[in-house]
């Protein structure tokens, strides 16, 4: 017989949920804030319309958290929703390689923490899914949803990415 203790929770714990869910919601924040920057600054390139289109889903990921939010009645902690805004923006303070104009290794630093945020929010989605299985607050088909287009999202990126780095770090 297993040592190992195993664990079936049968209804959410709220305040663990409360503190989860607005820390998706302050990296949600953030991501918005970088995923706009990036479509901004490679508009007329060849990723700006990948990079629009992820700033406007990115966006609509960030309204479908805040909307289970409402349907499990949590609140917001909008100073974490700030603190994280802040943190992107203090981030653009980074040196890359160049003063006074945009640096090509720029961009392959954004889209890699874009990745990682991506790769979190997936996870917070697939967290939810298995608490969808006991709570009926919670649809697990939206959360299927969520899911694949964070995929798609992450397929994107990883393509941009790759072409960024190759672009910034390899020889000419």
């Amino acid at each position: 017989m297993s040592t190992d203790r195993v664990v079936h929770a049968a209804t959410p714990r709220p305040h663990l949920l409360r503190i989860y869910l607005n820390d998706h919601l302050a990296g949600a924040a953030g991501g918005t804030g970088l995923a706009r920057r990036l479509a901004e600054s490679h508009q007329g390139t060849a990723a700006g319309t990948d990079l629009v289109n992820l700033a406007r889903d990115v966006e609509q990921d960030r309204n479908a958290l805040l909307e289970i939010m409402r349907q499990l009645g949590i609140v917001r902690t909008y100073y974490k929703e700030q603190a994280a805004t802040l943190a992107e923006r203090a981030g653009r303070l980074k040196l890359n390689g160049s003063l006074l104009r945009r640096s090509p290794l720029s961009t392959v630093i954004e889209l890699e923490a874009m990745v990682l945020g991506v790769t979190g929010k997936r996870c917070g989605w697939l967290s939810l899914r298995e608490l969808a299985e006991f709570d009926t607050r919670l649809d697990a088909a939206r959360l299927a949803t969520l899911i694949e287009r964070a995929d798609q999202q992450l397929a994107t990126l990883e393509r941009l990415r790759v072409r960024a780095a190759r672009e910034a770090l390899a020889a000419s």
